[in-house]
């Protein structure tokens, strides 16, 4: 017999099949572990769920055995398999569940005008509570940072239902004044100004969609191809709309990128219109990190690869720091299918081929400090790295880059990216590039000094240069220089479409 299920995450991880509320694993760790996968709706590596979950344990393969066995007894039914595995991933199969915020989510973005008073103020109530009470520190930093985000996209839908509450139509003025006060409380920048009057058989305040990553991230299709030599590189879409192609760059992670303060906001604006095609170059992300090749001749095939394999047949390419390099070299092999190139960050030729002697030294000695001190708890080594990408950024924004860059690579691996990139070299490419190019690069940049955009914009034919007032290699979505960037991106293609 069928019998529906629901889960809700607001508040303490609840499930009920049926009329019956299930009782949950005593372990945190096993209900941390699903309400992840509930929450997130997509397959995961085991490796990554073993890192998440079970890092310290002598066998975390089988602490997560262990785990899912507990799970199924809980959500596995006699008509359907909820717990999916494999011998690489593990997924929540939720076709037919209710989840509580999910459900909510979805009808505040989809049916605006369709909930009633009576659903607004459940929905306020419910809202109230604290999503997966009880689980922080039940898994990594990553887990910690992904508990969090969700938990930000769950306020940002409760400031949406108190601002609707405050100018409904049929909400009293009594009523007004409590929602006007709550919203006050939680978003004190939301001015009494802010909120209308209830209207008088009027029309209420149109709907207010806050930034919402998560969406982007549920939304993204995740895929997979294999090189000629075994590598396995991971690929994501997300978005309507013509193909803008994003190369890899350091460092990436397709699922993490979106609670990025950095790349999340930037992927957003681009998805608006678009279908937002990234991956994760070999040694980095969702992509294999064991791997023999690791230069720029196998990032440009990956590249060729990953647009092979979704069949695209012309489109615009974004490449930020190294990846311009690869967007150039992509863009003379293949000048039939790049209708423009969108760089940020660029350069020609990596630092082996204009260092001085002093520079090579310091180089190699960072090199060195990589290789010991990548993996561990201390940031101070990828500190280094921070500092130099985003000398600005409020601190926790290094910390949130530290821990990220962590997560998306080995040592080893990152020591040998540092090689890759200094022997980067298409400065004699540059007069062979036919599409239209955008060059944008910030005037006080620490990482890739401005001359070297320039340098690239001079040698490609037309290519526009535009400076941008920001000491960030990566630019970060509250500074100036951020809007002028993404404004300067959205008029280049509607450019290159007309």
């Amino acid at each position: 017999m069928a019998t529906g299920m629901k889960i809700s995450v607001l508040g303490e991880l609840r499930i009920r099949v049926g009329e019956e509320e299930v009782a949950l694993p005593a372990s945190r760790k096993a209900r941390a572990l699903l309400a992840f996968l509930v929450a997130t709706g997509r397959p995961h590596r085991r490796e990554r769920l073993c890192e998440m979950f079970w890092d310290q344990p002598d066998d975390p393969k089988a602490a997560l055995r262990w785990a899912l066995t507990k799970l199924r007894k809980v959500v596995d039914t006699a008509d359907r398999t909820r717990i999916v595995a494999d011998r690489e991933r593990v997924r929540f199969d939720g076709e037919g569940a209710e989840v509580d915020l999910r459900d909510l989510h979805r009808r505040l973005r989809t049916d605006p005008g369709g909930m009633s008073l009576a659903d607004l103020e459940a929905a306020a109530e419910a809202l109230s509570g604290i999503v997966l009470d009880g689980l922080q520190g039940a898994g990594d930093a990553a887990f910690d940072s992904w508990l969090m985000a969700e938990r930000q996209d769950a306020e940002a839908d409760r400031l949406e239902v108190l601002r609707r509450l405050a100018s409904h139509p049929e909400t009293s003025r009594s009523a007004v004044r409590k929602w006007r006060r709550l919203l006050h409380e939680a978003d004190p920048e939301a001015t009494i100004d802010e909120v209308a009057e209830p209207a008088q058989g009027g029309d209420s305040l149109p709907v207010l969609e806050p930034a919402d990553r998560r969406a982007h991230l549920r939304a993204q299709r995740i895929g997979f191809c294999r090189m000629s030599d075994g590598t396995k590189i991971a690929f994501a879409t997300v978005g309507q709309g013509p193909p803008l192609v994003k190369a890899a760059n350091w460092l990436t992670h397709i699922e993490h990128d979106w609670h990025s303060p950095v790349w999340g906001a930037c992927f957003a604006d681009l998805a608006r219109s678009r279908t937002l095609v990234r991956y994760d170059e070999r040694g980095c992300g969702l992509s294999d990190w064991n791997v023999g090749r690791l230069d720029f001749d196998s990032f440009v095939d990956d590249l060729e690869a990953v647009v092979e394999t979704l069949g695209l047949q012309r489109f615009p390419l974004l490449g930020i720091s190294q990846g311009a390099a690869v967007c150039i070299e992509y863009a003379v092999r293949h000048p039939e299918r790049v209708s423009g190139l969108i760089l940020i960050g660029a350069y020609a030729s990596g630092w082996r081929h204009h260092a001085s002697p002093e520079e090579m030294a310091r180089r190699e000695a960072v090199r060195q400090l990589t290789e010991v001190g990548w993996g561990t708890d201390n940031p101070a080594y990828r500190h280094i790295f921070s500092q130099t990408f985003m000398p600005r950024a409020a601190p926790d924004e290094l910390d949130w880059f530290d821990e990220f860059q962590r997560l998306t690579t080995s040592a080893a691996n990152a020591a040998r990216f540092q090689d890759a990139f200094g022997d980067i070299d298409v400065r004699h490419r540059l007069a062979q590039v036919r599409a239209r190019t955008i060059v944008l690069h910030a005037t006080q940049d620490q990482r890739i000094p401005v001359d070297q955009g320039r340098l690239v914009a001079a040698g490609i034919p037309q290519a526009r240069f535009v400076p941008l007032d920001s000491q960030n290699h990566v630019l970060v979505d509250y500074e100036p220089a951020w809007g002028v960037c993404m404004s300067s991106i959205r008029a280049f293609l509607r450019e290159i479409d007309a």
